[in-house]
Protein backbone atom coordinates (compact mmCIF):
# COMPACT_ATOMS: atom_id res chain seq x y z
CA UNK A 1 0.00 0.00 0.00
CA UNK A 2 2.69 2.81 0.83
CA UNK A 3 4.56 1.90 -2.21
CA UNK A 4 1.53 2.81 -3.96
CA UNK A 5 1.05 5.78 -2.20
CA UNK A 6 5.07 6.60 -2.93
CA UNK A 7 3.61 6.30 -6.77
CA UNK A 8 0.83 8.76 -6.44
CA UNK A 9 3.14 11.30 -4.92
CA UNK A 10 5.49 10.72 -7.61
CA UNK A 11 2.89 11.42 -10.16
CA UNK A 12 1.88 14.36 -8.12
CA UNK A 13 5.27 15.66 -8.36
CA UNK A 14 5.42 15.52 -11.47
CA UNK A 15 2.23 17.99 -12.53
CA UNK A 16 4.16 21.17 -12.33
CA UNK A 17 6.18 20.04 -15.64
CA UNK A 18 3.78 20.43 -18.04
CA UNK A 19 2.66 23.56 -15.54
CA UNK A 20 2.97 27.29 -16.67
CA UNK A 21 6.74 28.33 -15.65
CA UNK A 22 6.32 31.76 -15.51
CA UNK A 23 5.58 33.63 -12.12
CA UNK A 24 5.34 37.41 -12.48
CA UNK A 25 8.69 38.94 -14.82
CA UNK A 26 10.97 35.64 -13.26
CA UNK A 27 11.23 32.16 -14.08
CA UNK A 28 10.64 29.12 -11.90
CA UNK A 29 12.40 25.61 -12.44
CA UNK A 30 12.39 22.66 -10.06
CA UNK A 31 13.11 18.91 -10.06
CA UNK A 32 11.82 15.78 -8.29
CA UNK A 33 14.15 12.70 -7.75
CA UNK A 34 12.28 9.55 -5.52
CA UNK A 35 13.99 6.32 -5.10
CA UNK A 36 11.39 3.19 -3.58
CA UNK A 37 12.20 -0.12 -2.70
CA UNK A 38 10.45 -3.05 -1.74
CA UNK A 39 12.47 -5.32 0.10
CA UNK A 40 11.89 -9.12 -0.41
CA UNK A 41 12.80 -11.89 2.06
CA UNK A 42 15.68 -13.88 0.41
CA UNK A 43 16.96 -17.76 1.51
CA UNK A 44 20.65 -16.44 0.01
CA UNK A 45 20.82 -13.22 1.61
CA UNK A 46 18.47 -13.85 4.82
CA UNK A 47 15.03 -12.30 5.58
CA UNK A 48 14.11 -8.26 4.31
CA UNK A 49 13.92 -5.64 6.95
CA UNK A 50 10.64 -5.79 9.17
CA UNK A 51 8.76 -3.13 7.56
CA UNK A 52 9.75 -4.07 3.95
CA UNK A 53 9.62 -0.98 2.41
CA UNK A 54 11.79 2.22 1.95
CA UNK A 55 11.79 5.41 0.44
CA UNK A 56 13.99 8.76 -0.25
CA UNK A 57 12.45 11.78 -1.81
CA UNK A 58 13.90 15.11 -3.00
CA UNK A 59 11.76 17.87 -3.91
CA UNK A 60 13.80 20.89 -4.80
CA UNK A 61 12.09 24.40 -6.49
CA UNK A 62 13.87 27.58 -7.82
CA UNK A 63 13.33 30.97 -8.87
CA UNK A 64 14.95 33.78 -10.99
CA UNK A 65 14.07 37.43 -11.78
CA UNK A 66 17.02 39.21 -13.11
CA UNK A 67 19.85 39.42 -10.70
CA UNK A 68 17.99 38.07 -7.84
CA UNK A 69 17.47 33.93 -7.59
CA UNK A 70 16.29 31.99 -4.41
CA UNK A 71 15.28 28.65 -4.44
CA UNK A 72 14.52 25.51 -1.35
CA UNK A 73 14.78 21.55 -1.33
CA UNK A 74 12.78 19.62 0.73
CA UNK A 75 13.24 16.06 1.78
CA UNK A 76 10.85 12.97 2.65
CA UNK A 77 12.44 9.59 4.11
CA UNK A 78 9.37 7.32 3.95
CA UNK A 79 11.05 5.71 5.49
CA UNK A 80 14.85 5.85 4.63
CA UNK A 81 16.14 3.23 2.71
CA UNK A 82 18.44 0.54 3.81
CA UNK A 83 21.99 2.06 3.83
CA UNK A 84 21.23 5.50 4.55
CA UNK A 85 21.03 5.10 8.25
CA UNK A 86 23.25 8.60 8.57
CA UNK A 87 20.43 10.07 6.79
CA UNK A 88 17.29 9.17 8.94
CA UNK A 89 16.32 6.38 11.51
CA UNK A 90 12.66 5.30 9.96
CA UNK A 91 10.52 8.43 8.74
CA UNK A 92 11.82 12.02 8.53
CA UNK A 93 10.74 15.10 6.46
CA UNK A 94 12.91 18.04 6.74
CA UNK A 95 13.86 21.42 5.00
CA UNK A 96 17.26 19.99 3.42
CA UNK A 97 18.65 23.90 1.90
CA UNK A 98 17.08 27.22 1.38
CA UNK A 99 18.58 30.61 -0.05
CA UNK A 100 18.13 34.20 -1.61
CA UNK A 101 20.97 35.33 -3.57
CA UNK A 102 21.62 38.81 -5.55
CA UNK A 103 23.92 38.86 -8.23
CA UNK A 104 25.40 42.30 -9.85
CA UNK A 105 28.16 42.91 -12.43
CA UNK A 106 31.38 42.49 -10.01
CA UNK A 107 29.94 40.82 -6.70
CA UNK A 108 26.95 38.53 -5.27
CA UNK A 109 25.86 37.61 -1.88
CA UNK A 110 24.08 34.48 -0.79
CA UNK A 111 22.09 33.79 2.36
CA UNK A 112 21.00 30.46 3.13
CA UNK A 113 22.33 26.94 2.32
CA UNK A 114 25.78 27.35 0.97
CA UNK A 115 27.24 25.21 -1.99
CA UNK A 116 31.25 25.44 -2.78
CA UNK A 117 34.26 24.58 -3.34
CA UNK A 118 37.75 26.17 -2.80
CA UNK A 119 40.98 25.23 -5.03
CA UNK A 120 40.66 21.45 -5.23
CA UNK A 121 38.62 21.04 -2.31
CA UNK A 122 41.10 20.19 0.04
CA UNK A 123 40.88 22.10 2.91
CA UNK A 124 36.96 23.02 1.53
CA UNK A 125 34.05 21.74 -0.12
CA UNK A 126 30.33 21.50 0.40
CA UNK A 127 27.95 19.84 -1.92
CA UNK A 128 24.92 17.35 -2.27
CA UNK A 129 25.77 13.60 -3.29
CA UNK A 130 21.80 11.73 -3.12
CA UNK A 131 23.05 8.75 -4.32
CA UNK A 132 25.51 8.41 -1.39
CA UNK A 133 22.79 10.21 0.76
CA UNK A 134 25.88 13.13 1.20
CA UNK A 135 25.20 16.76 1.88
CA UNK A 136 27.88 18.88 3.55
CA UNK A 137 26.27 22.48 2.74
CA UNK A 138 27.14 25.51 4.84
CA UNK A 139 24.18 27.63 6.58
CA UNK A 140 25.08 30.94 6.59
CA UNK A 141 25.85 33.56 4.48
CA UNK A 142 28.52 33.58 1.22
CA UNK A 143 29.57 36.79 -0.66
CA UNK A 144 31.43 37.07 -3.47
CA UNK A 145 33.60 40.11 -5.33
CA UNK A 146 35.20 40.11 -8.75
CA UNK A 147 37.64 43.40 -9.83
CA UNK A 148 37.40 42.80 -13.30
CA UNK A 149 39.20 39.43 -14.35
CA UNK A 150 42.06 40.24 -12.47
CA UNK A 151 41.28 39.59 -8.68
CA UNK A 152 38.21 37.61 -7.45
CA UNK A 153 37.34 36.84 -4.00
CA UNK A 154 35.16 35.30 -1.84
CA UNK A 155 34.35 34.56 1.68
CA UNK A 156 31.58 32.91 3.96
CA UNK A 157 30.45 31.81 7.50
CA UNK A 158 27.82 29.68 9.11
CA UNK A 159 27.44 25.84 10.47
CA UNK A 160 27.82 23.01 8.76
CA UNK A 161 25.09 20.68 7.99
CA UNK A 162 25.01 17.30 9.86
CA UNK A 163 22.95 14.44 8.50
CA UNK A 164 19.20 15.92 8.53
CA UNK A 165 20.06 18.45 11.33
CA UNK A 166 23.17 20.65 11.73
CA UNK A 167 26.69 20.31 13.69
CA UNK A 168 27.16 22.72 16.50
CA UNK A 169 30.38 23.96 15.22
CA UNK A 170 30.93 27.38 13.31
CA UNK A 171 33.10 27.47 9.88
CA UNK A 172 34.08 30.52 8.01
CA UNK A 173 36.52 30.92 4.87
CA UNK A 174 37.69 32.94 1.70
CA UNK A 175 39.32 32.55 -1.01
CA UNK A 176 41.65 34.62 -3.33
CA UNK A 177 42.20 34.08 -6.86
CA UNK A 178 44.83 36.33 -8.84
CA UNK A 179 45.31 35.97 -12.38
CA UNK A 180 48.89 37.10 -13.24
CA UNK A 181 47.97 36.31 -16.87
CA UNK A 182 45.28 39.13 -17.01
CA UNK A 183 47.37 41.59 -15.13
CA UNK A 184 50.23 40.72 -17.37
CA UNK A 185 48.47 41.26 -20.69
CA UNK A 186 49.17 37.41 -22.12
CA UNK A 187 45.76 36.28 -21.69
CA UNK A 188 45.86 35.67 -24.92
CA UNK A 189 48.82 33.10 -24.88
CA UNK A 190 48.84 31.67 -21.71
CA UNK A 191 46.52 31.04 -18.35
CA UNK A 192 48.71 32.07 -15.09
CA UNK A 193 47.24 32.28 -12.10
CA UNK A 194 48.23 31.90 -7.82
CA UNK A 195 45.15 31.25 -5.39
CA UNK A 196 45.11 30.72 -2.10
CA UNK A 197 42.27 30.38 0.73
CA UNK A 198 41.87 29.91 4.15
CA UNK A 199 39.43 27.82 6.49
CA UNK A 200 38.31 28.16 10.26
CA UNK A 201 36.22 25.59 12.40
CA UNK A 202 34.95 27.08 15.83
CA UNK A 203 33.88 23.86 18.18
CA UNK A 204 33.53 24.52 21.20
CA UNK A 205 35.32 21.47 23.66
CA UNK A 206 32.83 20.81 26.12
CA UNK A 207 29.16 20.78 25.26
CA UNK A 208 27.21 19.92 28.21
CA UNK A 209 26.84 16.18 29.70
CA UNK A 210 25.89 14.57 26.62
CA UNK A 211 29.13 15.59 24.68
CA UNK A 212 31.76 14.45 27.56
CA UNK A 213 32.67 11.21 25.75
CA UNK A 214 36.26 12.68 24.73
CA UNK A 215 38.50 14.43 27.05
CA UNK A 216 39.93 17.13 24.86
CA UNK A 217 42.75 18.17 27.39
CA UNK A 218 44.48 14.34 26.97
CA UNK A 219 44.39 14.48 23.38
CA UNK A 220 46.33 17.70 22.54
CA UNK A 221 43.10 19.71 21.67
CA UNK A 222 43.53 23.05 24.04
CA UNK A 223 41.76 25.32 21.51
CA UNK A 224 38.44 25.36 19.98
CA UNK A 225 40.29 27.04 16.90
CA UNK A 226 41.02 24.79 13.54
CA UNK A 227 43.11 26.55 11.13
CA UNK A 228 43.53 25.53 7.03
CA UNK A 229 45.55 27.17 4.98
CA UNK A 230 46.30 26.46 0.89
CA UNK A 231 48.38 27.96 -1.52
CA UNK A 232 47.90 27.21 -5.70
CA UNK A 233 49.50 27.85 -8.62
CA UNK A 234 47.84 27.05 -11.91
CA UNK A 235 49.58 27.68 -15.14
CA UNK A 236 48.37 26.47 -18.99
CA UNK A 237 50.52 27.65 -22.36
CA UNK A 238 50.00 25.53 -25.77
CA UNK A 239 48.60 22.78 -24.65
CA UNK A 240 50.63 22.54 -21.44
CA UNK A 241 48.79 22.99 -18.16
CA UNK A 242 50.59 22.75 -14.69
CA UNK A 243 48.39 22.55 -11.19
CA UNK A 244 50.08 22.14 -7.70
CA UNK A 245 48.31 23.11 -4.33
CA UNK A 246 49.82 22.87 -1.07
CA UNK A 247 47.65 22.10 2.45
CA UNK A 248 48.63 22.95 6.03
CA UNK A 249 46.43 22.55 9.05
CA UNK A 250 46.19 22.64 12.58
CA UNK A 251 46.30 20.20 15.15
CA UNK A 252 42.81 18.42 14.66
CA UNK A 253 41.31 14.72 16.26
CA UNK A 254 41.04 12.59 13.53
CA UNK A 255 38.04 9.93 13.68
CA UNK A 256 38.75 7.38 16.14
CA UNK A 257 42.25 8.86 16.88
CA UNK A 258 43.48 9.56 20.79
CA UNK A 259 45.86 12.49 20.19
CA UNK A 260 45.28 15.81 17.89
CA UNK A 261 47.85 15.92 15.29
CA UNK A 262 48.69 18.49 12.38
CA UNK A 263 47.74 17.30 8.79
CA UNK A 264 48.98 18.30 5.29
CA UNK A 265 48.71 18.29 1.81
CA UNK A 266 50.42 17.90 -1.50
CA UNK A 267 48.77 18.11 -4.96
CA UNK A 268 50.18 18.27 -8.26
CA UNK A 269 49.17 17.59 -11.69
CA UNK A 270 50.77 17.63 -15.40
CA UNK A 271 48.73 17.37 -18.54
CA UNK A 272 49.79 17.98 -22.11
CA UNK A 273 47.71 17.28 -25.54
CA UNK A 274 48.20 17.59 -29.05
CA UNK A 275 45.92 16.87 -31.89
CA UNK A 276 43.61 13.68 -30.36
CA UNK A 277 46.33 13.02 -28.21
CA UNK A 278 46.80 14.07 -24.06
CA UNK A 279 48.30 12.75 -21.23
CA UNK A 280 47.87 13.91 -17.61
CA UNK A 281 49.59 12.71 -14.60
CA UNK A 282 48.48 13.30 -10.97
CA UNK A 283 50.52 13.25 -7.69
CA UNK A 284 48.88 13.45 -4.28
CA UNK A 285 50.11 13.51 -0.71
CA UNK A 286 47.76 12.90 2.40
CA UNK A 287 48.38 13.66 6.10
CA UNK A 288 45.77 13.83 9.21
CA UNK A 289 43.37 15.40 6.74
CA UNK A 290 40.40 14.11 7.47
CA UNK A 291 38.56 17.24 8.58
CA UNK A 292 35.37 16.44 10.73
CA UNK A 293 32.66 19.33 10.56
CA UNK A 294 31.96 18.40 14.57
CA UNK A 295 34.36 16.60 16.46
CA UNK A 296 31.71 15.30 18.89
CA UNK A 297 29.42 13.16 16.00
CA UNK A 298 30.60 10.26 13.25
CA UNK A 299 29.02 9.98 9.65
CA UNK A 300 30.11 9.96 6.45
CA UNK A 301 28.27 13.36 5.75
CA UNK A 302 30.45 14.98 8.77
CA UNK A 303 33.01 16.54 6.76
CA UNK A 304 34.33 19.97 5.68
CA UNK A 305 36.43 18.98 2.86
CA UNK A 306 36.68 16.57 -0.05
CA UNK A 307 39.27 14.13 -0.69
CA UNK A 308 38.55 12.32 -3.99
CA UNK A 309 40.06 8.88 -5.52
CA UNK A 310 42.47 9.34 -8.24
CA UNK A 311 42.01 5.93 -9.28
CA UNK A 312 39.79 5.49 -12.37
CA UNK A 313 35.87 5.63 -11.87
CA UNK A 314 34.61 2.50 -13.52
CA UNK A 315 30.62 1.66 -14.82
CA UNK A 316 31.61 -1.97 -15.23
CA UNK A 317 29.93 -4.57 -12.78
CA UNK A 318 33.16 -6.65 -11.92
CA UNK A 319 35.92 -3.63 -12.36
CA UNK A 320 34.10 -1.63 -9.49
CA UNK A 321 33.56 -4.61 -7.09
CA UNK A 322 36.03 -3.46 -5.15
CA UNK A 323 37.01 0.35 -5.49
CA UNK A 324 39.68 2.34 -3.31
CA UNK A 325 39.05 4.10 -0.68
CA UNK A 326 40.84 7.34 0.46
CA UNK A 327 43.15 6.74 3.54
CA UNK A 328 43.20 10.36 4.86
CA UNK A 329 44.89 9.36 7.91
CA UNK A 330 48.06 9.33 5.08
CA UNK A 331 49.26 7.89 1.73
CA UNK A 332 51.11 8.96 -1.33
CA UNK A 333 50.28 7.91 -4.94
CA UNK A 334 48.81 9.61 -7.78
CA UNK A 335 47.64 7.81 -11.77
CA UNK A 336 48.48 8.58 -15.25
CA UNK A 337 45.83 8.63 -17.59
CA UNK A 338 46.55 8.23 -21.81
CA UNK A 339 44.37 8.89 -24.62
CA UNK A 340 44.70 8.56 -28.09
CA UNK A 341 42.30 8.53 -30.96
CA UNK A 342 42.51 7.68 -34.98
CA UNK A 343 39.74 8.96 -37.01
CA UNK A 344 38.81 8.35 -40.38
CA UNK A 345 38.92 10.90 -42.69
CA UNK A 346 36.80 9.35 -44.86
CA UNK A 347 33.83 8.21 -42.68
CA UNK A 348 33.17 10.10 -39.43
CA UNK A 349 31.43 6.61 -37.95
CA UNK A 350 34.87 4.75 -38.02
CA UNK A 351 37.12 5.64 -35.74
CA UNK A 352 39.28 3.87 -32.70
CA UNK A 353 39.82 5.57 -29.22
CA UNK A 354 42.77 4.28 -27.05
CA UNK A 355 42.96 4.25 -23.37
CA UNK A 356 45.31 3.38 -21.00
CA UNK A 357 45.43 4.09 -17.34
CA UNK A 358 47.56 3.38 -14.16
CA UNK A 359 47.36 4.37 -10.23
CA UNK A 360 49.10 3.33 -7.39
CA UNK A 361 48.90 4.75 -3.45
CA UNK A 362 50.84 3.69 -0.70
CA UNK A 363 50.84 3.88 3.40
CA UNK A 364 53.15 7.19 4.49
CA UNK A 365 53.79 6.83 7.91
CA UNK A 366 55.54 3.66 10.27
CA UNK A 367 52.75 3.07 12.22
CA UNK A 368 50.12 2.36 9.23
CA UNK A 369 52.07 -0.83 8.73
CA UNK A 370 52.76 -4.04 10.90
CA UNK A 371 57.10 -3.71 9.80
CA UNK A 372 57.40 0.22 10.13
CA UNK A 373 57.95 0.23 6.08
CA UNK A 374 55.56 2.07 3.03
CA UNK A 375 53.50 -0.52 1.40
CA UNK A 376 50.91 -0.66 -1.75
CA UNK A 377 47.36 -0.01 -0.31
CA UNK A 378 46.13 -0.26 -4.09
CA UNK A 379 47.25 -0.59 -7.49
CA UNK A 380 45.04 -0.64 -10.80
CA UNK A 381 46.78 -0.58 -14.84
CA UNK A 382 43.82 -0.96 -17.19
CA UNK A 383 43.57 -0.09 -20.72
CA UNK A 384 40.58 -0.35 -23.48
CA UNK A 385 39.80 0.32 -26.80
CA UNK A 386 37.13 1.15 -28.85
CA UNK A 387 36.47 0.73 -32.33
CA UNK A 388 33.44 2.34 -34.47
CA UNK A 389 32.98 -0.44 -36.89
CA UNK A 390 30.48 1.51 -38.89
CA UNK A 391 27.30 3.82 -37.74
CA UNK A 392 26.15 0.70 -36.53
CA UNK A 393 28.07 -1.32 -35.04
CA UNK A 394 30.48 -0.07 -32.09
CA UNK A 395 32.85 -2.49 -29.57
CA UNK A 396 34.54 -2.20 -26.17
CA UNK A 397 37.24 -4.27 -24.95
CA UNK A 398 38.57 -3.53 -21.69
CA UNK A 399 41.31 -5.33 -19.22
CA UNK A 400 42.18 -4.41 -15.47
CA UNK A 401 44.48 -5.81 -13.18
CA UNK A 402 43.78 -4.33 -9.70
CA UNK A 403 45.64 -4.91 -6.63
CA UNK A 404 43.98 -3.97 -2.93
CA UNK A 405 44.59 -4.64 0.81
CA UNK A 406 42.12 -5.22 2.86
CA UNK A 407 43.92 -3.68 6.19
CA UNK A 408 44.91 -0.86 3.92
CA UNK A 409 48.66 -1.63 4.04
CA UNK A 410 49.11 -2.70 7.69
CA UNK A 411 49.51 -6.43 6.46
CA UNK A 412 50.90 -7.85 3.76
CA UNK A 413 48.16 -9.46 2.25
CA UNK A 414 46.95 -8.22 -1.60
CA UNK A 415 43.41 -9.38 -3.36
CA UNK A 416 44.44 -8.90 -6.98
CA UNK A 417 42.23 -9.35 -9.85
CA UNK A 418 42.11 -9.51 -13.58
CA UNK A 419 39.07 -8.27 -15.54
CA UNK A 420 38.41 -8.55 -18.94
CA UNK A 421 35.25 -6.97 -20.29
CA UNK A 422 33.45 -6.93 -24.14
CA UNK A 423 30.80 -4.47 -24.88
CA UNK A 424 29.15 -4.29 -28.03
CA UNK A 425 26.86 -2.08 -28.72
CA UNK A 426 24.48 -2.21 -32.29
CA UNK A 427 22.40 -0.05 -34.24
CA UNK A 428 19.18 -1.64 -35.86
CA UNK A 429 18.14 2.09 -36.93
CA UNK A 430 17.69 5.66 -35.74
CA UNK A 431 15.40 4.19 -32.91
CA UNK A 432 16.57 0.47 -31.90
CA UNK A 433 19.55 -0.59 -30.73
CA UNK A 434 21.33 -3.61 -28.61
CA UNK A 435 24.18 -3.95 -25.94
CA UNK A 436 25.83 -6.12 -24.61
CA UNK A 437 28.38 -6.99 -21.59
CA UNK A 438 30.22 -10.32 -21.60
CA UNK A 439 32.77 -10.00 -17.93
CA UNK A 440 35.00 -12.07 -16.14
CA UNK A 441 37.15 -11.25 -13.04
CA UNK A 442 39.94 -14.18 -13.08
CA UNK A 443 41.59 -14.29 -9.28
CA UNK A 444 45.15 -14.49 -8.01
CA UNK A 445 46.07 -17.98 -6.53
CA UNK A 446 47.80 -18.18 -3.70
CA UNK A 447 48.98 -21.58 -2.77
CA UNK A 448 45.87 -23.06 -4.20
CA UNK A 449 43.57 -20.76 -2.53
CA UNK A 450 41.73 -18.39 -4.09
CA UNK A 451 41.95 -14.29 -2.97
CA UNK A 452 38.88 -12.70 -1.46
CA UNK A 453 35.93 -14.33 -3.08
CA UNK A 454 37.79 -15.67 -5.99
CA UNK A 455 36.29 -15.50 -9.77
CA UNK A 456 33.42 -13.92 -10.75
CA UNK A 457 31.45 -13.44 -14.17
CA UNK A 458 28.85 -11.39 -15.58
CA UNK A 459 26.87 -9.92 -17.98
CA UNK A 460 24.37 -7.68 -19.48
CA UNK A 461 21.88 -7.20 -22.46
CA UNK A 462 20.26 -3.93 -23.30
CA UNK A 463 17.67 -2.85 -25.54
CA UNK A 464 16.53 0.17 -26.23
CA UNK A 465 13.91 1.88 -28.23
CA UNK A 466 14.98 5.70 -28.20
CA UNK A 467 13.59 8.31 -27.26
CA UNK A 468 11.08 6.57 -24.49
CA UNK A 469 12.22 3.09 -23.97
CA UNK A 470 14.78 1.04 -22.59
CA UNK A 471 14.84 -2.96 -21.24
CA UNK A 472 17.86 -4.50 -19.39
CA UNK A 473 18.56 -7.74 -17.60
CA UNK A 474 21.95 -8.57 -16.11
CA UNK A 475 23.58 -11.20 -14.00
CA UNK A 476 26.30 -11.34 -11.89
CA UNK A 477 28.05 -14.83 -10.71
CA UNK A 478 30.13 -15.73 -7.64
CA UNK A 479 32.03 -18.95 -9.00
CA UNK A 480 33.91 -20.12 -6.07
CA UNK A 481 32.86 -18.97 -2.63
CA UNK A 482 29.12 -17.52 -2.80
CA UNK A 483 27.65 -19.34 -5.89
CA UNK A 484 25.00 -16.69 -5.65
CA UNK A 485 23.91 -14.83 -8.64
CA UNK A 486 23.04 -11.20 -7.88
CA UNK A 487 20.78 -10.84 -10.93
CA UNK A 488 18.24 -8.02 -12.07
CA UNK A 489 16.13 -6.92 -14.51
CA UNK A 490 13.70 -3.86 -15.83
CA UNK A 491 12.41 -1.16 -18.21
CA UNK A 492 12.42 2.45 -17.92
CA UNK A 493 10.85 5.34 -19.80
CA UNK A 494 11.10 8.84 -20.63
CA UNK A 495 8.93 11.21 -21.30
CA UNK A 496 10.26 15.16 -22.33
CA UNK A 497 12.20 15.36 -18.98
CA UNK A 498 10.60 12.95 -16.78
CA UNK A 499 12.07 9.35 -16.54
CA UNK A 500 10.41 6.34 -14.83
CA UNK A 501 12.42 3.34 -13.80
CA UNK A 502 10.85 0.03 -12.82
CA UNK A 503 13.05 -3.05 -11.78
CA UNK A 504 13.25 -6.10 -9.55
CA UNK A 505 16.67 -8.61 -8.52
CA UNK A 506 19.18 -9.24 -5.82
CA UNK A 507 21.68 -6.69 -5.25
CA UNK A 508 25.36 -7.45 -3.40
CA UNK A 509 26.53 -5.91 -0.28
CA UNK A 510 29.46 -3.52 -0.86
CA UNK A 511 30.20 0.26 -1.33
CA UNK A 512 28.79 2.30 -3.56
CA UNK A 513 31.27 5.53 -4.37
CA UNK A 514 31.51 8.11 -5.94
CA UNK A 515 34.45 10.38 -6.53
CA UNK A 516 35.86 8.65 -3.68
CA UNK A 517 33.19 9.16 -1.03
CA UNK A 518 31.96 5.79 -0.35
CA UNK A 519 29.00 4.14 1.38
CA UNK A 520 28.40 0.60 2.36
CA UNK A 521 25.27 -0.96 1.00
CA UNK A 522 23.29 -4.07 2.54
CA UNK A 523 22.28 -6.91 0.27
CA UNK A 524 19.29 -7.09 -0.24
CA UNK A 525 16.49 -8.48 -2.98
CA UNK A 526 13.10 -5.76 -3.85
CA UNK A 527 11.90 -4.33 -6.60
CA UNK A 528 12.61 -0.81 -7.43
CA UNK A 529 11.22 2.52 -8.32
CA UNK A 530 13.03 5.23 -9.49
CA UNK A 531 11.54 8.54 -10.70
CA UNK A 532 13.34 11.83 -12.16
CA UNK A 533 11.27 14.77 -13.15
CA UNK A 534 12.44 18.41 -13.83
CA UNK A 535 10.43 21.28 -15.03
Amino acid sequence: MRFLVTILLALVAVVPAVAQKKIGKGQASGSFESTSIYYMDDKKLGAAPEDHFGSNNYMKVDYANGRFSAGLQANAFLPVLQGYDDLADGFKFYLASKYIQWRDKNYEILVGDIFDQYGNGLIYRSFEDRQLGFNNSIEGVRGAYSFGRYVSLKGMYGRPRLNTDYAKSWVRGADLVVSLADICGIQEKATLSIEGSYVNRFQKLTLGDNYDKIRFEETGMNTPNLNMYSGRLNFGWAGLSLRGEYVHKSKDLAPNAEKAASGSAIFGEVGYSYDSFSIIATYRQLSNMATRSSLYELGMANAINYLPALTRQYTYMLANLNPYQVAADGEMGGQVDICYSLRSKENRYRYWNFHANFSTFYTLKKRQTDIGKRRVMWRDINFDIERQWSKKLKTILLFSRQEISPTHGFQKEMYASNIFVGDVTYKFDRKKSLRVEVQYLYADRQNGTYNYEGDWVAGLVEFSLAPRWSFFVQDMYNIHKTKTNYYSGGFSYTYNRTRVQLSYGRNRAGYVCSGGVCRFSPAYTGVSLVLTSSF
